[in-house]
């Protein structure tokens, strides 16, 4: 992102700031008990070149993939709940009869995200689900719509998501702000979110955090894993 587009954002959160505290917002949902991480689409077509998905590498080689792996090791160190969620259509024919990809095609090139083709939505190889990890097919923007994500978080007594992903503007924001609507604590890991679109993470991570869930560094995500380890 330019410093000048970073300055304007940083001017407009100022004054974004004193109208939500003056107004009540910006309150904070905390950790619970029993958290998730929940890793939204942090599969090839958007973690890798060359797609029409693919998010800023920069910051996906540099911070969003080291930022995952350091999370991964927290999380499977204290034994809790790791759901990989990954997106894509078997049906991509546009002029087909009967598709599953619904009217997203209308709006975005969802048809080039194909079941068949597993390497475009398996899960980037440098953060692989291990054993005893889920992952999770979505067919919409949130993590919860349609999908089994709340039934099998209650099952297992999750009262806290850790979300990380792309995009901050569509999918990470759309299964925080279902999560918390589910009854979770949404946590946004700062450094673990990613978009296409210079500016988009910014401005909807400040916008979560003044009203759908907290946004906390990888490292204090990290110190709350490992106080509950203790």
């Amino acid at each position: 992102m330019s410093q000048d587009l970073m300055k304007m954002l940083e001017q407009a959160f100022e004054e974004s700031i004193k109208l939500y505290q003056e107004r009540g917002f910006q309150r904070r949902v905390g950790f619970g008990k029993r958290p998730a991480l929940v890793s939204v689409d942090l599969a090839n077509a958007w973690t890798r070149p060359g797609n029409p998905f693919t998010c800023d590498q920069e910051k996906m080689d540099n911070e969003i993939i080291p930022g995952m792996q350091k999370l991964l090791k927290a999380f499977r160190a204290a034994n809790l709940p790791v759901i990989h969620v990954t997106t894509a259509y078997e049906i991509t024919d546009r002029n087909a009869p009967f598709t599953d990809m619904g009217l997203w095609h209308d709006k975005i090139p969802i048809d080039v995200v194909d079941l068949a083709d597993k390497e475009l939505w398996a899960i980037d190889s440098r953060i692989a689900p291990v054993k005893g990890e889920y992952t999770l097919l979505k067919k919409r923007a949130s993590s919860f719509h349609g999908t089994e994500l709340a039934g099998i978080l209650r099952a297992n007594n999750v009262d806290t998501i850790l979300v990380t992903g792309v995009t901050a503007c569509a999918c990470v924001r759309q299964t925080i702000c279902d999560g918390i609507a589910d009854g979770f604590r949404p946590i946004a890991v700062k450094e673990c979110i990613g978009d296409r679109v210079p500016g988009a993470v910014a401005w909807n991570l400040f916008d979560i955090d003044a009203k759908f869930g907290d946004v906390e560094s990888v490292d204090t995500c990290i110190d709350y894993l490992n106080s509950l380890a203790k």
